[in-house]
């Protein structure tokens, strides 16, 4: 006899009743990794290298052909900044001299510039006579002795004269430094000065030292003894204008700080008669 059916319930059902996907095998494949889920996997972090890090530490160690020429471009470029601005510190700045200063150093340079203009006129005149003249064995003899006249004046040698002025610096405290004097002589040579003699007892030549020794003033190892007389033979305009120059001889030694006085006397025929010996040679003779 057949057996009975037992109906199923109505809430329940077989595979055959719906239409269940398959389900996936799991893989066999030895280098695929399982799958993991978000809850597996935990928070997500994020430990990639900053962005192009590799790219600027292989850029610095190994430069490419632009990255070299760039560099020397700003290398020059930057030289070039730092010598003009050094350039421009070292030049004198006349921004802070007064009006007077200034003049005072136009009519110097106009001095110096006639100055210079008529020894060109006289060089060409010599010039002129030495290669068209009759008699160009006497001005070449001439033109010879008056080079060596100058030579000896400028180098001390022999005494000189002309206008000119003297100053007389009045130093009762003795503050009067080597220094100073030095550079009023540079002062004085600045403005044309041809010939210079301290106390008519020491020329003052390129070889001329100024030291402070134990007793006072030394110029060439000779004491100078208060008051210091410098005689100076050139323009008289000019070397009064020179001494009486903002920062110069006159304001320096009137200064507090010094507590003297400066006199200068301008003379038409100023006389230095002392020179200095040439030391002998050892090794050079006339040709």
């Amino acid at each position: 006899m057949p057996e009975p059916q037992h109906p199923a319930p109505d809430d329940a059902g077989t595979e055959d009743d719906f239409d269940v996907p398959p389900r996936p095998e799991a893989s066999t494949e030895p280098n695929e990794s399982p799958v993991m889920t978000d809850r597996e996997a935990g928070p997500a972090t994020d430990r990639r290298e900053p962005i192009g890090w590799r790219e600027l530490v292989r850029d610095f160690i190994k430069p490419g052909r632009a990255q070299v020429v760039f560099a020397a471009i700003l290398l020059v470029c930057g030289l070039g900044v730092a010598m003009q601005v050094r350039t421009q510190a070292q030049q004198t700045d006349y921004s802070s001299l007064r009006r007077a200063d200034l003049v005072q150093m136009l009519d110097d340079l106009t001095a110096e510039s006639r100055r210079l203009d008529a020894e060109i006129a006289q060089l060409e005149e010599t010039k002129r006579q030495l290669q068209g003249g009759a008699d160009r064995q006497r001005v070449a003899r001439e033109e010879a002795q008056r080079r060596l006249d100058v030579l000896a004046i400028l180098g001390g040698t022999a005494p000189a004269q002309g206008p000119g002025i003297r100053i007389t610096v009045f130093d009762p405290q003795q503050k009067v430094t080597a220094e100073l004097l030095l550079n009023t002589v540079e002062e004085m040579r600045d403005a044309g000065a041809e010939v210079i003699a301290i106390n008519n007892t020491v020329r003052v030549v390129a070889s001329t030292w100024f030291g402070n020794g134990p007793n006072g003033l030394l110029v060439d190892g000779h004491l100078i003894t208060a008051p210091v007389t410098i005689d100076v033979i050139g323009d008289a305009h000019a070397l009064t204008e020179a001494a009486k120059f903002t920062g110069g001889l006159v304001s320096e030694v009137e200064d507090p700080r010094i507590g003297g006085s400066v006199s200068i006397v301008t003379d038409d025929k100023v006389t230095i008669v002392a020179v200095v010996t040439p030391p002998a040679h050892k090794f050079a003779k006339p040709a």
